[in-house]
């Protein structure tokens, strides 16, 4: 986290000790987001926005601007900051909302997962722990998004570990601690901003050549053609999650707080509950228009999971904090021991 990101969070907690009066007229929340503009989560945010207006009788009222035209998710977290007041809330994808608290890099670590039912059971163990997290820091978390699971695409086949680390690969600009952790591992990260990975893809020579990426967002933006190859190792789930300021929340009823949350809370079952076909439609989409789905022989693919018990162990410490990942790891194991024959 950057120098200039703890001290808006330490003043914003030094500004939330005042206790705010309930507002009077309308609650205006702007809530910032990558999801390009007219995508499923864009429109679910504004289904969303509809449903807020609705079942607060207009009390509260959400703008949603898509596509990350408000800038970085770290500019987006600095416009929350409640004496600049730009923004009160954002749908942010997990490298943000590490940048608030590197115990959501807990999303990030590669391989972790097996399953949506896997995640979704983890998630939701941690969700109090990170909860309590993001209050500290002075957000609220309204709910969950799953963006699908990770896969590479690339300019050309990656049948290999090797040849992944050999890629130049994008990672999130800002991220400073995840691009050590890549170059610690072996792996030729380039940091760049989300939006310039597909301008970088369509360079001969550009930046990168290879770029991690939901399915969903693969077709979306277009990324499949330039980078025509998807090795199908479902890396992570994208995770994201929506959350609303401090000083935002606090001038909203307690009983529209309980409506909107369940509003909140049925946009998050759609998103998870859908995810699977979104990804699986996605990935036919794509090969019907010319991507190439590399799948790993046996013995690539053991290498990969050989290689993620390695990488999982570094995680713990530096990149995620150590009881967070001890409660991931506590969650994994008592769902798996459900999942093995009696």
């Amino acid at each position: 986290m950057s120098g200039n990101m703890r001290s808006w969070i330490c003043a914003a907690a030094a500004a939330a000790v005042v206790v705010p009066v309930l507002a009077a007229g309308p609650v205006e929340i702007k809530l910032a987001t990558f999801a390009p503009a007219n995508s499923k989560w864009h429109l679910e945010l504004t289904d969303l926005a509809d449903t807020w207006k609705k079942v607060t009788e207009g009390r509260v009222t959400l703008t949603v601007y898509p596509g990350g035209n408000q800038g970085t998710e770290e500019s987006v977290i600095k416009k929350m900051n409640p004496v600049a007041g730009q923004l009160q809330a954002a749908l942010l994808l997990e490298p943000g909302l590490a940048e608030i608290d590197q115990a959501f890099n807990v999303f990030a670590i590669p391989f972790f997962f097996e399953s949506d039912a896997e995640y979704r059971s983890i998630q939701q163990a941690l969700t109090p722990i990170l909860t309590a997290r993001l209050e500290q820091k002075k957000f609220h978390l309204v709910n969950w998004g799953h963006a699908g699971w990770i896969q590479i695409f690339s300019k050309k086949p990656i049948r290999s570990l090797a040849e992944l680390k050999a890629a130049k690969l994008f990672t999130s600009e800002g991220d400073t601690r995840m691009v050590q952790w890549y170059k610690a591992n072996g792996f030729n990260p380039q940091a760049l901003p989300f939006n310039d990975i597909a301008a970088q893809l369509r360079l001969p020579t550009g930046l990168i050549d290879t770029a991690p990426s939901p399915p969903y967002g693969a077709l979306v933006l277009r990324y499949f053609e330039n980078a025509p190859y998807m090795l199908d190792v479902s890396v992570a789930p994208l995770v994201g999650a929506t959350i609303v300021t401090d000083d935002a929340w606090k001038r909203i009823s307690d009983a529209d707080r309980t409506k909107m949350l369940a509003a909140a809370r049925g946009m998050e079952d759609r998103v998870l509950g859908g995810a699977p076909k979104l990804d699986a439609d996605s990935i036919a989409a794509m090969e019907k228009r010319g991507l190439k789905v590399q799948k790993l022989t046996p013995a690539a693919a053991a290498e990969f999971r050989a290689a993620a018990d390695t990488l999982t162990a570094t995680m713990r410490g530096g990149m995620v904090p150590a009881d967070v990942f001890d409660a991931a790891m506590a969650a994994r194991t008592a769902f798996r021991k459900t999942k093995k024959p009696s």
